[in-house]
């Protein structure tokens, strides 16, 4: 994952002024990344891969005096779809009948996966500028995001040269393996949207469906009841917070999303009772998994970095002394 070299002083003092013009041209493509994906209308088609495993999805974003709607829907398997107004977001799933609604996550979704503001994610990130490439018809900069540690993935970014938008998106390991890939198959960019394709095709008034409010409960502006022994360089708190769980236990699950910019750690902290927890770790996806007990509490720490990392965080974690 990192590319260690040896450069001699006089030819690195030579080389500085037109690596710096080479980051700041690359980081100023990964502005007009983030702008693109928040400020265009789009609509299209794209396929996602991890592992053996792939799904295709439909997407339409619509900006205007209202602010920003999108509506995801999944095209494989069980039917799915993600309507978003603004900051509210409402997840159908109608193989349960249920719809989850909720505040707009910490979890970026392609093509809208890097921050309103990229200059910080320099501190953690190699960031240079790679080849030209055609994808959906479009002519493509590619942008490389290579970490500078251990902590996190790389990050290959494929952008539309006139507008800025994602094309694809393509996440790797410390052996330039591919963990999970998006591209869109076709899209068609600024061109005229009808709002009524924004809506659900799901009838949920009237009918059986279950609404799943997933709103937190509490904000929790440091660390609540738990101490973080261990810090990941990079990566910092953006959100703590309890709320009910979704399945509708009774119980409070406590949320910690920590991220560096572009990579996101989530924390969840729920009660044990008289379970006994394991240490484990798996993969869901692109997602791995870190799980452990601690005191009366159970620990899932979940997220797109190497698991290493997901131990170093989740092993540090105390319930705080009362």
């Amino acid at each position: 994952m990192k590319r260690a070299f040896v450069l001699l002083a006089f030819g690195g003092a030579l080389a500085a002024p037109a690596y710096g013009d080479e980051h700041g041209d690359a980081l100023a493509w990964l502005q007009k990344m983030a702008a693109a994906a928040q400020r265009l209308n789009y609509s299209g088609t794209f396929t996602y891969q991890s592992g053996g495993s792939s799904e295709t999805s439909r997407i339409t974003h619509l900006v205007d005096a209202g602010g920003e709607q999108e509506k995801l829907e999944v095209l494989d398997g069980s039917p799915r779809e993600v309507v978003r107004s603004n900051g509210e977001v409402k997840c159908f799933l109608p193989e349960d009948k249920v719809v989850i609604v909720e505040k707009r996550g910490q979890r970026k979704a392609f093509p809208a996966l890097l921050p309103s503001s990229v200059r910080s994610l320099g501190e953690n990130y190699q960031i240079r500028k790679g080849d030209i490439s055609r994808i959906a018809g479009l002519d493509s900069q590619l942008i490389l995001l290579d970490p500078k540690d251990t902590l996190r993935y790389g990050h290959h970014l494929w952008a539309d040269i006139n507008s800025g938008l994602i094309l694809k998106a393509r996440t790797v390991n410390e052996r330039n393996e591919t963990v999970e890939q998006f591209v869109f198959t076709q899209l068609q960019i600024n061109g005229p949207i009808d709002r009524e394709t924004l809506k659900t095709k799901f009838a949920t008034e009237g009918t059986s469906w279950r609404i799943r409010n997933a709103q937190a409960s509490e904000s929790l502006s440091a660390g609540g009841d738990w101490l973080f022994k261990t810090q990941l360089p990079g990566f910092k708190k953006s959100a703590g917070m309890r709320r009910q769980t979704i399945r509708g236990s009774g119980t409070d699950t406590t949320h910690f999303v920590f991220t560096d910019g572009l990579a996101s750690i989530s924390v969840f902290i729920e009660p044990l009772a008289d379970q006994k927890a394991e240490k484990e770790t798996y993969s869901v996806g692109a997602i791995n998994v870190y799980k452990r007990a601690a005191g009366k509490h159970l620990l899932t720490v979940l997220g797109e970095v190497p698991t290493t990392t997901l131990m170093r965080l989740g092993d540090g974690m105390e319930p705080k002394k009362k």
